[in-house]
């Protein structure tokens, strides 16, 4: 069983789509999960006790997770300076703290089984320091920090850990983007494309598969950087 956050819709919802066409067990978490068709439970990552009741609920009912996507996230482009504190602390809460809760929390399950997959989320924003996501940026940029070092931690457990990092992603997280936006970040990738969920859930797929299992620790941009 893998389980994934942000799973009801968006780059969540691919994924767990994917997956359970390669016949692999899902089970999605989201703070809405009214109509996801598979087994899921809403979940808000950014609340450790939320995620910390959902773990002690699998570990109860004995499931097998073999690994973990945290796909959950949440972006607004605006100047730094005119981005209201709690909106930030939304971001930070939610993309940073989310990831470090489900990966503390959940990871224990993962090294009952002496293997397993965790891949965490990051954005191009990062690595090319985009304007008017800063906070943003900020936010995954501790996802990428925190990627490397867990990896670490995670090693001698037979448990690899990586971050994709995605360009713009035709879902809703583009919602208030124009595309004049989006074609000046795409023009800026070594493929200078948008790129479509299906290609972010082939490198997940690959990911998890035993053909990458010397990748651990990396951080892997679609569309380059």
């Amino acid at each position: 069983m893998i389980v994934v956050t942000g799973a009801s819709r968006g780059l969540g919802r691919a994924i767990c789509d994917r997956l359970i066409q390669k016949n692999i067990d899902v089970f999605g978490l989201a703070r809405n999960v009214d109509g996801v068709p598979f087994p899921a439970v809403s979940c808000d990552v950014s609340s450790y006790e939320s995620v910390k009741a959902v773990a002690q609920q699998l570990k109860k009912d004995g499931v097998k997770v073999t690994g973990l996507i945290n796909a959950a996230g949440i972006a607004s482009m605006n100047l730094a300076v005119i981005t209201p504190q709690s909106v930030s602390q939304k971001i930070i809460n939610t993309n940073l703290l989310g990831t470090i809760y489900c990966c503390q929390l959940i990871a224990p399950l993962i090294i009952r089984n002496k293997h397993g997959v965790i891949i965490n989320f990051s954005t191009i924003a990062v690595a090319l320091g985009l304007k008017g996501e800063s906070i943003y940026a900020a936010s995954k940029a501790g996802v990428e920090g925190f990627t490397r070092s867990f990896a670490r931690e995670m090693a001698d457990f037979n448990v690899r850990v990586n971050c994709i990092a995605p360009g713009p992603i035709d879902t809703s997280l583009l919602k208030g983007i124009t595309a004049e936006q989006i074609h000046k970040i795409v023009s800026q990738q070594i493929i200078p494309k948008q790129f479509a969920p299906d290609s972010v859930a082939d490198l997940v797929e690959l990911l998890i598969d035993s053909r990458s299992d010397s990748l651990s620790g990396q951080v892997l941009h679609v569309g380059g950087v």
